[in-house]
Order: structure tokens, then sequence, then C-alpha cells
């Protein structure tokens, strides 16, 4: 197991620090907002190649009490999605499923409380945002998932996380369309938390962080786990599925359906039989 001292300083694009047993993690690209731009092979595998290992190696950490998580700059994460995602081999899909699942799977891993202080527009995998425990936005943060705005399937944890905590119905709409939504809806539709200034955003998270610092180890610990079991159910028995199923889009050679018109409904034979 590495020590904080080891692991703080691994990762470019994550900085760390840690007061009292709470460690706050910026994640960021070059300072500013993170971006999660999937042709720059420095920014992203800086990001999404690493975030998995960084929440392992906090998991691992038992001097952790509380982790905050927030983002550089006047947003949390983006670009916002443009164009349609780029093909990529079987074997290329092979080890996004792996790093995806390893991703989310390692922030649930977390046996302690995650506070995440959302410092602007989340605009890129705000599904994770949603896997911690206490979210709190400043009042500019917009939310969005982008699949279906690059013609790809939201299968890569976005379809347990939003279905789970927005309701099915609601939760189709917002990602069928990709739909943006404010902080204030996000606040109504249950998902945030509070809604506050930016300025007071990390004291804020600050403050709730030492509540929880104050409890007994194990309660925190414990109460963690309880309270994301549904969570890492869903995804251990969906998310496999799911980027199954974004992956097989991906590789479709025939979008435009010119190949297979009557696919898969009956073919004029048996109708007429």
């Amino acid at each position: 197991m590495l020590t904080f001292e080891e692991y703080s300083q691994k990762y470019p694009c994550i900085r760390m620090e840690r007061r009292n047993g709470i460690l706050q993690m910026i994640t960021h690209t070059n300072g500013d907002t993170l971006q999660w731009v999937y042709n720059d092979p420095e920014a992203y595998p800086g990001i999404y190649y690493h975030l998995g290992e960084a929440f392992h190696d906090i998991a691992s950490d038992v001097e952790n009490k509380v982790v905050i998580w927030t983002g550089a700059g006047d947003a949390f994460s983006g670009p916002p999605p443009k164009g349609k995602s780029p093909p990529r081999s079987p074997r290329g899909w092979e080890r996004s499923n792996w790093k995806g699942r390893h991703m989310q799977m390692s922030l649930l891993d977390i046996d302690v409380p995650v506070i995440c202080a959302v410092n602007g527009p989340a605009l890129k995998h705000a599904d994770l945002i949603f896997l911690c425990d206490v979210v709190l936005a400043a009042e500019h943060t917009a939310f969005q998932d982008g699949h279906m705005l690059c013609d790809t399937v939201p299968g890569d944890g976005a379809h347990v996380v939003y279905p789970l905590l927005m309701g099915l119905n609601r939760a189709r709409y917002f990602l069928l369309f990709s739909e943006t939504i404010s902080a204030q809806q996000a606040l109504t539709l249950g998902l945030v938390n509070e809604v506050l200034p930016r300025e007071k955003l990390l004291p804020r998270a600050w403050e709730l962080a030492e509540q929880l610092a104050q409890k007994p180890p194990l309660v925190t610990r414990h109460a963690r786990t309880l309270l994301v079991q549904t969570l890492r159910r869903q995804m251990l028995e969906m998310q496999g599925y799911g980027l199954a199923l974004e992956g097989l889009a991906n590789l479709d050679d025939d979008p435009e359906g010119t190949l297979q018109r009557d696919f898969p409904g009956p073919s004029k034979a048996k109708l007429r039989r």
C-alpha cells in the first residue's frame, strides 16, 4: 500500500492535500477545468486511465476519514460533446471497458464518506459525481450526459446511475435527449443536496467533512459501505451489459442501415405465409 506522500504526487491531473484525515482532491487539466479529450494522448489517458487508480489508492489508505472531490477553474468537467465518437477496435473497446468499470467501482470502493463540491458545469462523466454521498453545487453548475449527442449508447454506467436516482422515465428523457439541467433543477430532482454561491462551496464542503471526521471511524466507514451497496449491486449487474451494447453500436459499419433495411422484422416471405 502506498502512503499518502507517495500517491498524492503520482497523478499529474489530480492535486491532493490532507488535513486531519480529510483528503481533498482537485481534478484538472494543466491547472484548469478537467478535459476528457479522447484524441489527446496526454490529456485523455491522464484522467481516464488514472482516475480509477487514484480512487484505488485513496480507498486503500486507512488514514483517510473523509474525501472531498472538486474541480479546477470555472467548470467541473468538459468539454461539451461534439461530433460522433471515433470507432475503435474490439481490443480498443476492451481496454476502455476495463478502465470504465475500474474507475466507477474503485470510487464506490472508497469506504469513507465522499463529498463532491461541483464548482461549475459538469458536461462529461457527470455520473461519477452522483456516486458520491454528498453533492454540493455552485449556482452556475449545469449537468449533462452527452452520449447521444455523439451517437453513442449511454452504457458506461449512466444507464445505472440516472434511472436509480432520477426515476426511470425522467432519466430516459434526460439520457435520450442529452438534456442539460441546472443546479436548481438537480436540487429539485434530488441529485444535488445543496446549491451555493461559488465562494461558499469549498468552505461548506470542509464544514461537512469536519463533522463527519469527528464520528467514530467504524461508524462512517460502515455507513458508507451500507449506503452505496445498492449502487454497487446494480453496477455489477448492469454495467458490463451496457458497455457491451455501447461498443457494439460503435462498431457498426452500416450506420445508415442500407444493408439490412428489413432487419429485425419478419421477411416478406414469412408475411405471405
